[in-house]
């Protein structure tokens, strides 16, 4: 009742605050964030600590606009907000659904995957020291079973989850014939397109930043890759050099470019998906890295001679793993790429801006990046 009421500029000062200590400590941040989720240090400190920064000073700004956004309305806080975060992004994905409740005059309880509650028990470390009002963020942690209550406690107005496409799905049917709001941000197979006039050497950075970025643990990570078949021989060999280039090993080493797989359970389902690949024939390739006899590892993989009906090409594998299929025509390749029950995001690679315009409107897709990814 206190943070609803607090004029919007004072509550947008206690969020201006956070981000100032969070950029303090963001040296801290970026060691914790790997420490805890196997990232390379030089993701965390260059894009996952700046960018959780950044969405609090931006939804700082937002406080006190937020009437002029909406003519003719009185924007009203909608009570507490249940928020549960993966463990791909745990510090972003946590002020990225903070950030924006605190500034509509909301209250949260928010959940963190158990693997990865780390660096948002130490941003709850920020908030006490920003003096944020007790109660207005609250962190709790556990298991499926503690997200599950928090999801069916009759006090919650607003549930915001990222995760699994399963989990998910189990979320809308036990809210469903509630009040509660939901926002849902599940998994994907994007669809990354090559045609044949694409600008290769670029087109092969953007494609090896879209699926080996994280590890692959990216709900929009371009994991099903689409090339022009007169293309295709050169392109494939251009990647696999590429990928030969990649170190795969210490997270905290800032010359590595892929670090650990989150848990043991995730590396043994995207070794699963490894086998299973060469048992159904696709050709298979991993670079030669070295990778540290402890810890969790996976070399960058790739599969050619995908069916588009394989698991590979149709089911998320959260993991360095690329299945590449080729296709001729525009119009075959949209059909292959929308024939998915994903939808999350895509990537075209051409020199024709037609084009581009032209397959953002086709591709069944929520973002798709043109000549980049």
């Amino acid at each position: 009742k206190y943070w609803k009421k607090m004029p919007p500029a004072e509550r947008g000062k206690y969020i201006f605050r956070i981000a100032r200590l969070m950029q303090e400590q963001a040296r801290e941040l970026s060691v914790m964030e790997t420490l805890d989720g196997g990232k390379p240090i030089r993701e965390s400190r260059d894009f996952d600590v700046p960018m959780a920064c950044n969405h609090f000073f931006y939804y700082a700004g937002w406080a006190d606009k937020l009437e002029y956004a909406f003519p003719n309305r009185t924007p009203q806080p909608i009570g507490v907000a249940a928020q549960i975060t993966p463990w791909n992004f745990p510090l972003l994905m946590a002020a990225w659904k903070i950030a924006p409740a605190l500034a509509t005059g909301n209250t949260v309880v928010l959940k963190p995957a158990e693997t990865t509650s780390l660096t948002t028990l130490k941003l709850a470390s920020i908030f006490q020291e920003a003096d944020l009002p007790p109660g207005v963020v609250n962190i709790i942690t556990g298991a499926g079973a503690t997200g599950a209550d928090l999801v069916r406690h009759p006090g919650i107005a607003k549930i915001a989850f990222t995760g699994s496409t399963a989990v998910g799905k189990l979320i809308q049917q036990e809210t469903a014939g509630s009040a509660k709001k939901l926002t849902l941000e599940l998994g994907g197979k994007a669809a990354h397109i090559i045609f044949s006039d694409a600008a290769i050497d670029q087109a092969v950075e953007g494609v090896v930043n879209g699926i080996f970025f994280n590890q692959g643990h990216v709900c929009c990570a371009g994991s099903r890759l689409y090339v022009q078949e007169s293309i295709a021989p050169l392109f494939i060999q251009k990647l696999k050099d590429r990928m030969a280039t990649l170190l795969v090993g210490d997270p905290m080493d800032k010359n590595t470019d892929i670090g650990a797989i989150n848990s043991a359970e995730q590396l043994e389902k995207i070794n699963y998906y490894i086998r299973l690949g060469k048992k159904d024939g696709c050709l298979h390739y991993e670079s030669a890295a070295a990778l540290p006899k402890k810890g969790y590892f996976c070399r960058p993989t790739l599969f050619t001679r995908v069916a588009q009906s394989s698991r590979l090409a149709q089911e998320e594998i959260f993991g360095p793993v690329l299945s590449v299929l080729t296709f001729r025509t525009e119009d075959e390749v949209i059909e292959k790429a929308n024939n998915t029950p994903y939808g999350l995001s895509a990537g075209v690679w051409t020199d024709k801006g037609s084009r581009i315009f032209n397959m953002s409107k086709r591709l069944k897709a929520g973002v798709v990046w043109a000549n980049s990814y």
